[in-house]
């Protein structure tokens, strides 16, 4: 409890550096639809379906569905405990990710990515407000890996992002592509956010297909296995990302959805050393074998100035 109310406070000073760019945001009419749709939308197929969540992640999907029912997204950036799950902000270590982005022959386009907006009313990073911390953090991600496959961001049809935060890596992929088809799997009560946000930025969203240009939300494994079965013949550009979820999951629900690793071949995955009883270290240097094992380009490399971080990167050309 004393540790949880320290990191609160941390939290609450980082983001008071960012006093003088602080915004607001206001209710609209589209910020109205789009709520009273999900509002509906709960009370129609609303799911509670608790299996394999931790307490924490059980109470998290409680406030998360609480802000939504309440009608309360608005500003839900700011919110503490949103932050403490989705958000990284005003860290001194995400300077130099800033730098290698500047420094490199991409920084037109990195810079596009990192262009910030108003929903959710974010923290700006404190030295350059343009941009937020999760901003320069996510994209860094995607420039080591781009680096590594050696293949451009443009030329993947498919995403499929296990644990999506609010979507901002979805709306980064459609700024990169607006013709990708991208799909998340997340709780039940992330997606509703996710919904939120997204449509709020201008993607198309459904929660039963997807089409070029959309992002498709699911929250079953059975939606899984039917999203890889479609995929399955189609001769497509496919990546899969999984930035600190399947690191957090029990052991026993990475075994249902080891499908994943076996379908695709371009993974950007990463994990902390431990979480909570479960040694990471062993798990992903077991899934590294099993990539090489099948013909994958495959490597563990520590996340720079995040200590006892790591990625595990995979492609096939």
């Amino acid at each position: 409890m004393i540790e949880g109310k320290l990191q609160s406070i941390q939290r609450s000073v980082r983001a008071a550096l960012s006093f003088y760019s602080r915004g607001y945001e206001a209710p609209n009419k589209k910020y109205t639809q789009i709520i009273n749709f999900l509002i509906r939308y709960h009370y129609k197929k609303g799911n509670n379906n608790n299996t394999n969540k931790k307490k924490i992640h059980l109470l998290f999907s409680k406030k998360i569905l609480d802000l939504i029912l309440n009608k309360n997204l608005l500003n839900f950036l700011q919110n503490s405990f949103v932050q403490k799950i989705f958000f990284i902000h005003n860290r001194v270590f995400l300077l130099f990710y800033l730098k290698d982005l500047f420094f490199s022959k991409k920084w037109k386009f990195w810079k596009s990515l990192l262009k910030e907006n108003k929903i959710g009313n974010p923290v700006r990073y404190f030295l350059f407000p343009f941009t937020s911390g999760n901003k320069i953090f996510q994209t860094y991600h995607l420039n080591c890996y781009e680096k590594f496959s050696n293949v451009s961001l443009y030329k993947y049809d498919y995403i499929f992002e296990f644990g999506g935060g609010y979507g901002n890596m979805a709306h980064t992929f459609h700024k990169i592509n607006n013709n990708v088809k991208y799909i998340i799997f997340d709780t039940y009560e992330v997606t509703l956010l996710q919904y939120y946000y997204l449509n709020m930025v201008g993607c198309s969203v459904k929660f039963d297909k997807v089409n070029n240009g959309n992002v498709l939300l699911v929250h079953k494994i059975s939606d899984i296995k039917k999203i890889l079965s479609d995929m399955k013949s189609k001769n497509k550009k496919k990546l899969l990302i999984a930035n600190w979820s399947i690191s957090e999951t029990p052991l026993n629900f990475r075994k249902k959805i080891f499908c994943l690793f076996k379908f695709f071949d371009n993974q950007l995955i990463s994990y902390q050393k431990s979480f909570e009883n479960v040694n990471n270290i062993k798990y992903f240097k077991t899934l590294q074998k099993f990539n090489i094992k099948l013909g994958r380009t495959s490597a563990i490399l520590n996340i720079n100035n995040y200590p006892n971080n790591f990625y595990l990167f995979s492609y096939k050309k």
